[in-house]
Order: structure tokens, then C-alpha cells, then sequence
């Protein structure tokens, strides 16, 4: 007699707490490694998350029920994945092609602006959901202090507190600024060269980079810049704005006058690509700008 064999259990009877226990013990682990500076184990450790089961129900659950754009549909249509369909997690696995983003664009808060989102196909976006699980920790033990935009338990209050810190003492001249378009102007090379990851990862990193964007029915390459909309977007930009803090405070020392004094009263603060700049002296201000 034929049997249809069923699976073992069903999205409905998994253990969500053991799964983020097992995964967030690799992560702990990746962490570690990362800040010891140990590049061979953080890669090893990374090859098995992104083969763990439970990594993968994880990502799956997070961009099919808790993400705000959860019912948005990428290219494919697909929009909405019933729990039978979410135990195919195991079917995520990296490679070298990606499907192109589709072209939806939202407008700008007070401005008559709009903004371009790159809305990837719900199996790309766990397949990214899954890599910054492997991705974020290893850069979490490299990030500056004083950024705080994307990052896990770092708000704007944070980054608020850390302005305050910086003048609640002494009066400071501040520098406002953002990076024009920062998302659309990054350079993928660049990019890539920097993330200085196993080669198997770098392919899928720089297909998603490199998958076009679909504005109705054209076919557009994308040359440069990361899809805002995609979910390890804001990770890759931060990874790509990483070292600015210590680009400035290199230059404060090359500065006249009191080079030490420079570099340690001199403070930016960054919330993804927008920060501030505080100094004592307007000269030292002017010149980092």
C-alpha cells in the first residue's frame, strides 16, 4: 500500500524560541570571531548559518509576517505565502543570479519629491533576510560608536543623546549634512571590495546589486547604488559609510594648531547617511567639510 509521507510538523508547531536561541548562538559566535579578528572562523561560521533550518524559517517569517510590506509584490506577483508554502524555506540557497527589483516610487515627506524603491521578490527578500542574519554581527563588531541609523537597539534618540553628550559642556559649532542620493550613488566595486567576504557570498551580494529594476514594463541595469527596499539594503549602506568617523578625526590631526586637542574634541555623529559634525573651533569645521 502507498503512503504519502507528511512532514514532521507544520509552520504552526515550530518552536520559534528554540530556533532564535540556535541562531542567535552561531551570530554570538560570528561576533566574536569578527572582533578578535579571526576572518577564517567568522566565514566558517557564516557557511553554517546560512545553511541552518532554523535560520532560514526565521528569515522566511520575518518578511512574510512581521515586514510592513509583507503584501507588496516583487516582479513574480507573489505576494502573500501561505504556511505550507513557508516550509519550503530549506529551498533558500545562494547562487549568482537575481530576479530585477520592481520600480514603485513613493513620495517624500513635505516635499513634492519621490522617492525610487527596488521591491525584490519575496524569495529574494528571505534570501537577504537570511545573509544579514550572517552578514550583521561580523559588522556589528566593526561599526564607529557614534552610528546609529539601521542598527539593532540604536534609535534616533540614541544618536540625539550623543549630540547632547558632545555639547551639554562646552558651546560647539556644528556641521549638518547629508549625502545626496547616498543609496543610488554607491559604488558596487568598491562596495564589494570592502565586505571582503568568501567568494560564494560576494556572487550573490553582487547579483543583487547588479539585477536591473523594472519601471512597468522597461528593463533598467542598475550600474551603481543599492535598492532602497531591499532588505539588507540599509546594512550595506551602513557597511559603505563605515570609517567616516575615523576619516575625519585622521584629517583633525593633520589640522594646525593643537593636533591631539583636534582629534578628541572633535565628534561626528551619524544616523545612516545623515550626520553632524561638532567641533570647538568654526576653522576646524569648515576644513572637514
Amino acid at each position: 500500500m502507498n503512503t504519502v509521507s507528511k512532514p514532521m510538523y507544520e509552520w504552526k508547531d515550530i518552536n520559534w524560541r528554540k530556533a532564535e536561541r540556535c541562531v542567535f548562538k552561531i551570530q554570538k559566535r560570528i561576533f566574536k570571531a569578527s572582533q578578535q579578528g579571526n576572518v577564517r572562523l567568522a566565514h566558517k561560521l557564516q557557511r553554517l548559518l546560512l545553511k541552518s533550518w532554523y535560520a532560514k524559517l526565521l528569515a522566511v517569517r520575518r518578511i512574510s509576517q512581521y515586514n510592513k510590506g509583507k503584501k507588496t509584490a516583487g516582479i513574480d506577483g507573489v505576494k502573500d505565502l501561505t504556511p505550507k508554502q513557508r516550509m519550503a524555506a530549506n529551498n533558500l540557497k545562494l547562487g549568482n543570479k537575481s530576479k530585477p527589483t520592481r520600480r514603485v516610487w513613493i513620495p517624500k515627506p513635505n516635499t513634492d519629491e519621490k522617492r525610487p524603491l527596488g521591491i525584490p521578490t519575496l524569495y529574494e527578500r528571505a534570501l537577504q533576510a537570511l545573509v544579514k542574519l550572517a552578514l550583521e554581527p561580523e559588522w556589528e563588531a566593526k561599526f564607529e560608536p557614534n552610528s546609529y541609523g539601521f542598527r539593532l537597539a540604536r534609535s534616533a534618540h540614541d544618536a540625539i543623546e550623543a549630540i547632547y553628550t558632545s555639547i551639554n559642556k562646552k558651546p560647539k559649532y556644528v556641521l549638518d549634512a547629508d549625502i545626496s542620493k547616498c543609496f543610488d550613488k554607491i559604488n558596487h566595486q568598491k562596495l564589494l571590495a570592502k565586505l571582503q567576504t568568501y567568494p560564494k557570498l560576494r556572487q550573490q551580494i553582487k547579483a543583487w546589486l547588479k539585477s536591473g529594476v523594472m519601471d512597468g514594463k522597461d528593463l533598467f541595469p542598475t550600474h551603481e547604488g543599492t535598492p532602497q527596499g531591499g532588505v539588507i539594503s540599509p546594512l550595506l549602506a551602513n557597511i559603505a559609510l563605515h570609517g567616516m568617523e575615523e576619516r575625519v578625526k585622521q584629517y583633525a590631526r593633520t589640522l594646525k594648531g593643537n593636533k591631539s586637542k583636534n582629534e578628541q574634541t572633535l565628534a561626528l555623529v551619524r544616523y545612516a547617511d545623515d550626520f553632524v559634525i561638532l567641533h570647538e573651533d568654526l576653522k576646524v569645521i569648515k576644513e572637514c567639510q
